[in-house]
């Protein structure tokens, strides 16, 4: 017989991060909330270098890793933002337009989650990798 431990582990962790983000925006529905993690991850993804988007991933719970590498290679080229406001566009895109989500607050949340939950010297790299035009959604 197969163990479920460490796949029931992943999803509680995984669930860990959801509920962190769902408080973090104030938000009831953690559906939003996860559309807004894997969204936002993407987008980051997407913008850091390719080595350093593996060493992000490598630092994310088995579960949002496999979110967060869910359609990349890379190899190909990704869609960059390049800039603070296409940053925020892959955003709203990725939550579907939602009047009700402000991408700024989410890429805000999401970063402020990274920021907690990832180890610090990790956590200077991809401060540091990150474009400059949207570094400032880092927390102080």
């Amino acid at each position: 017989m197969i163990a479920l431990v460490p796949f029931d582990s992943a999803v509680k962790t995984a669930n860990e991060w959801i509920d962190d983000l769902s408080a973090r925006l104030g938000w009831q529905d953690r559906d939003k909330a996860y559309l807004a993690l894997v969204t936002t991850l993407h987008a980051l993804r997407d913008d850091l270098p390719p080595e350093e988007a593996v060493f992000l991933g490598d630092y994310l719970t088995p579960l949002i890793r496999g979110l967060y590498y869910d359609g990349w290679h890379m190899t190909k080229a990704p869609r960059s933002a390049k800039t603070r406001e296409g940053f925020l566009e892959r955003i709203r895109e990725g939550v579907r337009h939602d009047p009700g989500i402000d991408a700024e607050q989410v890429a805000r949340a999401v970063f402020a989650l990274l920021a907690a939950r990832l180890p610090p010297a990790e956590l200077e790299d991809v401060k540091i990798a990150t474009p400059k035009e949207f570094r400032a959604f880092w927390p102080e």
